[in-house]
């Protein structure tokens, strides 16, 4: 076999899904962090104001007087208006490509035959394997590039099936007018406040998922994977002599 030769990895409802929802979270982590920049303190429960106690106050950032600098916000300039079109654009963009994707995931059986883990995958031996390989540099090369291996799937299933889904819900929720059209919202994240809370948490996750997401790509070869999301051709990495 031939370890060197480009294969077909990465369709294109995946491809295309990819790079729409990295434009999504992108716009709506920078829109977040200026608006977080106009009150930035997270509570929990119904209410929460100035006198109110939050259970996270984020610091500003040195030698400014907000947190996120403009250099990480959009708008540059403190613009909380503008922000918060950015911000609820590209969230209607996110949760409508998201759902697409969870069709075309569910009908094409690409949730199932790619990123949903085998029997053996799941074993707590064969993730510690993953995990000391991973932490060792080792990726996968020939036949076994050739899927997800397993802490990618994991990673993978977390933003798709949990991290994703919670920003949306908990970003509808601190809408007023959706909350008068679907108060169970309210019940179900126990208040605006703490749904803003754990859309803060969530976002959080998505922006170290995306660290240690494209530190990966460097360390693996980043023209390669970029190539795989691009034209959907991944040149298998050859296997090492002994």
């Amino acid at each position: 076999m031939d370890h060197a030769a480009l294969i077909y990895r990465t369709r294109l409802p995946v491809r295309i899904w990819h790079w729409l929802n990295a434009l999504s979270v992108f716009v709506m982590l920078m829109s977040g962090m200026m608006i977080l920049n106009a009150h930035p303190w997270l509570y929990w429960g119904k209410f929460g104001a100035n006198p109110d106690h939050a259970w996270l106050e984020i610091p500003n950032f040195p030698g400014s007087d907000v947190p996120f600098p403009p250099l990480l916000t959009i708008p540059s300039r403190y613009d909380l208006a503008a922000a918060r079109q950015w911000h609820f654009f590209f969230a209607w963009v996110l949760a409508a490509s998201l759902v697409a994707f969870l069709v075309y995931a569910v009908t094409s059986r690409h949730l199932v035959r790619d990123l949903w883990l085998r029997r053996e995958e799941r074993s707590p031996g064969h993730l510690w394997r993953d995990i000391k390989a991973h932490a060792a540099l080792r990726f996968p090369t020939g036949d076994a590039a050739r899927a997800y291996n397993p802490l990618q799937k994991l990673a993978y299933l977390g933003v798709l099936l949990v991290l994703l889904p919670l920003v949306v819900l908990t970003g509808l929720t601190m809408s007023p007018a959706l909350n008068a059209a679907f108060p169970v919202l309210l019940d179900l994240f126990g208040g605006r406040q703490s749904a803003r809370s754990i859309h803060f948490l969530c976002a959080s996750g998505l922006a170290l998922f995306i660290a240690a997401h494209l530190a990966m790509v460097l360390l693996a070869g980043p023209l390669n994977e970029l190539r795989s999301m691009v034209t959907g051709w991944y040149r298998l990495p050859m296997e090492k002599r002994p």
